[in-house]
């Protein structure tokens, strides 16, 4: 009986703390290396219910897209609502070693805003741990680890709203080699009952149907299927502690599938992600087709939390009233690990257009993050068996256009280049002087090549934390073979 009365003033004290708070919760739902592949999204041959339920009692953005298609430099972004290129974090895991990137002075990241506003703070993987162990970050700037109050807003005072980040592996639960895959897939069998076979798979036309590669695919279904049950676990928190209805919830992915022409490219398996807000005050059952960015997350959580938005903020409220829809949308993808490189891209409703700075350098630069990966290993394969067509064959051109152009509406999949098109140089010339204002009036920091000094620290911690923990020698081997192949291109001008 005493038991009893302890749950009911439990359940008791947890809905009344709900109902006295003045502001909503905000919750974000980032999760790893994963495109737009739900049902609510794609006629994908899974169940993603949890997605799309959360999709049906909100607003569905069908055209959102990064600003980065790599963890760190995205993540740069979003957590300050500004393009990384504007605050020098557009290097994949830079300011790491002994120098250091700071962030201007009037520009913060979002959790401190929250938290001066009374908010509890959290930041987490799932399932939550008990031992307050913070949730991927990331970030490649200095910040200050108390903009965090911890990792479970469960802990907040009664009456305190919370602002959380919850952190998924998403298209990483499947690893990177055939085996990781196949682990993998025998885990969701086990959880959920079946895995998905590579009969169903669909692949692109630039990827060739190798064993490898429709098996890896399967396996990344299975990851977007086990994100879409660690989401229902995420909301059945909510509801179970008395938050779910008071809370925004705003679910999205850090950059496209983890593939050989997806992560670290501009294409739209890239930079296209899925972008889902539900919760009070948002509209219900809606879909948007204008384009958003995803750096927009962050003055658009500001506003539903009726805080205000700092006024250099280069991102915007998609939710405001006098919200006018971007004409464009633009990404940038500069070096990732060890591989220097330098693209730009800017996308309408029709076309995207993208500038390759480095033309000289092979379209798959060395690269041992990627490399290593067995669908790249199977991709190669293909390649020196003559079994590639000849769409699939582009990706191992020794060179790059300087420019590319896409007609979205009749080539979704961007492999009809008509840069050199007579009938398309007038949209050639627009898309590239839009390019161009954006680089100027955004101060893209990336015209300017990283220093040889701040390179090389990045590189001397990349290389020392490998070694610290153990990895191995090849792959440490071939990446300092990289670096010094980016010297050396580096000096001959490539």
């Amino acid at each position: 009986m005493c038991r009893l009365v302890v749950v009911l003033l439990s359940i008791c004290t947890l809905a009344s703390s709900a109902a006295a708070q003045s502001q909503p919760n905000i919750l974000w739902v980032i999760v790893d290396d994963m495109s737009d592949h739900f049902a609510c999204y794609r006629d994908v041959p899974i169940e993603t219910p949890h997605v799309d339920a959360l999709a049906s009692r909100g607003i569905q953005f069908n055209n959102a897209f990064v600003t980065a298609p790599v963890c760190s430099t995205c993540r740069s972004a979003f957590i300050t609502g500004m393009y990384q290129t504007s605050i020098g974090a557009h290097h994949h895991r830079s300011g790491r070693g002994e120098m250091k990137i700071n962030l201007p002075d009037d520009i913060r990241p979002v959790p401190e805003l929250f938290k001066e506003a009374g908010y509890y703070t959290t930041i987490s993987a799932w399932p939550i741990r008990m031992d307050e162990r913070l949730g991927k970050t990331d970030y490649n700037f200095q910040w200050d680890p108390k903009m965090y109050d911890g990792a479970d807003w469960a802990k907040r005072s009664n009456g305190q709203p919370f602002f959380a980040q919850i952190q998924l592996r998403g298209g990483k639960l499947r690893g990177g080699t055939e085996e990781s895959a196949e682990r993998f897939q025998k885990s969701i069998e086990q959880r959920l009952g079946t895995r998905t076979p590579t009969s169903v798979v669909e692949l692109p036309s630039y990827y060739p149907a190798t064993d490898v590669i429709l098996k890896d695919w399967a396996a990344y279904l299975d990851s977007v299927r086990d994100t879409d049950r660690i989401l229902g676990e995420i909301l059945q928190k909510l509801k179970a502690e008395g938050d779910f209805e008071n809370t925004l919830v705003i679910f999205m992915t850090d950059h496209g599938i983890s593939h050989i022409r997806g992560k670290q490219y501009l294409y739209e398996e890239g930079i296209r992600v899925p972008l889902i807000i539900a919760g009070p005050g948002v509209e219900v059952g809606v879909q948007r087709d204008d384009m958003v960015e995803h750096i927009d997350i962050a003055p658009t959580s500001l506003a539903l939390a009726r805080l205000d938005i700092p006024e250099h903020m280069q991102a915007r409220d998609v939710l405001a009233q006098n919200y006018e829809h971007r004409s464009a949308v633009f990404s940038a993808r500069d070096r990732c690990d060890e591989t220097v490189e330098h693209m730009r891209s800017v996308r309408t409703n029709r076309y995207k257009y993208i500038r390759n700075y480095l033309p000289e350098r092979p379209h798959l630069q060395p690269n041992a993050y990627k490399d290593n990966k067995s669908i790249m290993i199977s991709f190669k394969q293909a390649a020196l068996n003559g079994s590639l067509t000849k769409t699939q064959q582009v990706l191992m051109a020794s060179e790059r256009p300087e420019e590319e152009l896409y007609d979205l509406s009749r080539d979704p999949h961007e492999i009809r280049n008509l840069a050199g098109k007579a009938k398309y140089a007038d949209v050639l010339n627009d898309m590239r002087k839009r390019l161009l204002d954006w680089e100027q009036q955004t101060g893209d920091q990336g015209v300017h090549a990283e220093t040889p000094e701040m390179f090389d620290s990045d590189m001397q911690i990349y290389v020392d934390t490998l070694e610290h923990r153990r990895q191995d020698p090849k792959r440490i081997a071939e990446i300092k073979a990289n670096i010094e192949l980016m010297k050396l291109w580096a000096s001959e001008g490539k």
